[in-house]
C-alpha cells in the first residue's frame, strides 16, 4: 500500500511539472541549514545568517556567512544536489527539470563565472573566508508553479576528482503570495 501511495504521490509531483504558469512572488519561511560531510570535510560552512524571516522574493536580504577550506577549490568543481518536497507527509525527490530540482552541475565555476566579476578566477586557496553582514536586493524570479507552496530539503555535495569536500542542507518552506 505505501509503495501506491509513493508512486501516486511521484506521479502528481511529475504532472505537476507540466504545468507552465510560473510566479514572481514569493516568500521563504523557517530557512535553516547544517553541515553533513564527514567531519573531516575539507570544505565547511561554520556560519550563516539570513533576514529577514520570512524572506521575501523581490525584496531585501540582510546576510553573512563564515567558512573554511582546508584544500584549494579548483576548476571543475561538481555540485550535486537533492531536492525533496514534503507531499502527505512523505519526502518525495524533485527531478532535475531545467537545471532545478536534483541536478547535478559537472563546474560549478561555470555558474560562479556569470555571479562573481569578469576575469575572477574560480579557485579559492586554502583559508577561512567570510562574508560580513552585508545587504543585497533580491529581484524577481520566475519560479516554476509546482516549486512552491511546500516544504523543501536540500542538500548539496561539493565535489572534485571523484572524492567529497563538503557537504551542506537546506531546509525551507516557500510560499508564493
Amino acid at each position: 500500500m505505501e509503495k501506491w501511495l509513493m508512486l501516486a504521490v511521484s506521479l502528481t509531483l511529475v504532472l505537476d511539472q507540466v504545468n507552465c504558469r510560473r510566479v514572481t512572488k514569493a516568500q521563504i519561511l523557517g530557512f535553516d541549514w547544517k553541515n553533513c560531510g564527514k567531519p573531516d570535510a575539507p570544505a565547511v560552512l561554520s556560519a550563516l545568517t539570513l533576514s529577514p524571516d520570512p524572506i521575501t522574493i523581490p525584496g531585501d536580504l540582510t546576510a553573512s556567512a563564515s567558512g573554511a577550506t582546508t584544500v584549494e577549490l579548483a576548476t571543475p568543481l561538481s555540485v550535486t544536489l537533492t531536492m525533496e518536497k514534503e507531499v502527505a507527509g512523505f519526502w518525495v525527490k524533485i527531478p532535475c527539470v531545467e537545471e532545478i530540482g536534483s541536478c547535478h552541475y559537472p563546474d560549478i565555476c561555470d555558474i560562479l563565472s556569470q555571479l562573481i566579476p569578469p576575469g575572477q578566477d574560480c579557485p579559492f586557496k586554502a583559508g577561512s573566508y567570510s562574508l560580513p553582514k552585508s545587504d543585497f536586493s533580491l529581484p524577481d524570479v520566475d519560479l516554476p508553479y509546482w516549486l512552491t507552496n511546500g516544504s523543501y530539503r536540500v542538500q548539496g555535495v561539493l565535489g572534485s576528482g571523484g572524492e567529497e569536500l563538503g557537504c551542506l542542507k537546506l531546509a525551507l518552506s516557500l510560499h508564493s503570495t
